[in-house]
């Protein structure tokens, strides 16, 4: 077992990395910019080294930082959590050739999955069946004959993205020109190349995803699907897990088939398997996130399991404790994505937190690094608490949902609280009737989502 960790990264995942930590009587080592001086993580980690400025290029991204604070500090594995490094294939090469274990996939197994276009066909190769699509196009005279080809609506996306940017729906070949050029654009920007490929559009889709684990020595689990559609600009306000979506027998089929295909290129540690569904209840694979995700806390409260425990002993060479491909899911788990953020103009709303009570009570978890008189920063994401419920069916969660919102407290920022507390007083929400567009329509009715 590891005698000493460092989390490479902050926020709530960093103090989440710490718990489990500190019940696996492993010492931990936080990294924090100057802006996170009073963080949570930094007070709760037994160590703490400051790796630089505010901006995330100069520290969180800072791969010299990070690797210098573990070998100064004696750690022998480097946990990355999500966002930032944590599906940096380099980053995990860099680890191993300074001997420090990375707790997640293999290297290449990031770089396979880190490229959508790549990762769609490999999946296609073991059987996953796929949205119709384009290789890489490199021109607009290029997109345009690919999307003849797939036919419109098409999405153009980026082949390195992820978290809904470089993304755009193109309705018609007068459209292709200006959507594919932003959409080069942003992916230059936001992931640093512009390659882009084509999708067929799903005009209203659900969004489900498995959550994987695999370990070191050839064995592959799911633990159930998470839903995953309500959405803005496709980046996800909350989850659930089981969706209304799936029977048993279609849990049991697809679960299977993702199992077969990450054991077949070995997959091991944390994973998500990412899936559209279409208005047939057709499921297409999208694309795989490897690494733990945001609302990996959905899917503990269904199946008991910590996840991020298991990441640890897997990365340390521990078989899965788990027989057969999956384990029973029991009752209804929701999140909700608590950001700092005005919930009418979704813009950013960094400050100092005034007042903060974090609701508890039967079946009620909050993951969060704020507290009264904490500052959110301006650089970097704007979740600040995940309020996760569970309950013994799904309306038993929606109402504890509701009364968990009700007395969550955080003044002197806005949030999107009164966003989520819509949400759950909607009845085709309650009544499962919803697809990735549902927030739009009810901005068009009015209620500013």
């Amino acid at each position: 077992m590891f005698r000493k960790i460092l989390i490479a990264n902050r926020g709530e995942i960093a103090l989440r990395v710490i718990c489990a930590c500190k019940e696996l009587d492993i010492r931990t080592v936080a990294v924090y910019s100057e802006a996170d001086r009073y963080s949570l993580h930094v007070r709760f980690a037994d160590e703490a080294v400051c790796i630089g400025p505010p901006r995330s290029s100069d520290s969180y991204l800072n791969v010299a930082s990070i690797i210098s604070a573990a070998e100064i500090t004696g750690a022998d594995a480097i946990h990355p959590g999500y966002g930032f490094l944590a599906e940096s294939p380099y980053f995990a090469e860099v680890c191993e050739t300074s001997n420090l274990t990375f707790i997640g996939p293999r290297p290449d197994a990031i770089r396979l999955m880190g490229d959508k276009n790549q990762a769609r066909k490999a999946m296609a190769d073991l059987g996953l069946p796929i949205l119709p699509g384009s290789a890489v196009v490199q021109s607009e005279d290029e997109a345009l004959a690919a999307a003849e080809q797939v036919g419109y609506p098409v999405m153009v996306k980026a082949a390195a993205g992820g978290g809904g940017r470089g993304m755009r729906i193109v309705h018609s070949a007068e459209e292709m020109p200006s959507m594919f050029q932003t959409a080069q654009n942003e992916a230059a920007a936001s992931f640093g190349a512009p390659d882009v490929y084509l999708e067929k559009y799903i005009e209203s889709p659900r969004h489900i995803e498995f959550q994987v684990m695999g370990d070191g020595h050839g064995k592959v689990v799911h633990l159930g699907e998470r839903e995953c559609t309500i959405q803005r600009r496709h980046q996800k306000l909350l989850e659930e897990s089981p969706s209304t979506q799936l029977d048993p027998e279609t849990r049991q089929r697809v679960g299977h088939q993702v199992v077969d295909a990450l054991q077949k290129i070995g997959y091991s540690n944390a994973g998500t398997v990412e899936l559209l569904m279409d208005e047939k209840r057709n499921l297409y694979f999208l694309e795989m996130n490897t690494r733990i995700q945001v609302e990996h806390p959905v899917t503990e409260m269904v199946t008991g399991l910590d996840l991020v425990k298991m990441q640890i002993l897997i990365a340390a060479g521990e078989h899965l404790p788990i027989e057969g491909e999956t384990v029973g899911l029991r009752g209804h788990a929701i999140e909700c994505r608590i950001c700092a953020e005005n919930p009418e103009t979704f813009a950013p709303s960094a400050g100092k937190i005034t007042a903060f009570h974090a609701p508890g009570g039967t079946g009620v978890r909050v993951d969060t690094a704020a507290y009264a008189e904490s500052v959110i920063p301006p650089y970097y994401d704007s979740m600040i608490a995940k309020l996760v419920v569970h309950g013994k069916d799904r309306a038993e969660a929606i109402n504890r949902m509701a009364r968990a919102l009700e007395m969550f407290i955080i003044e002197g920022i806005s949030t999107s609280i009164p966003i989520h507390e819509k949400v759950m007083a909607d009845p085709d929400f309650r009544a499962g009737k919803f697809d990735t567009h549902f927030l739009s329509r009810f901005s068009k009715n009015g209620n500013n989502l």
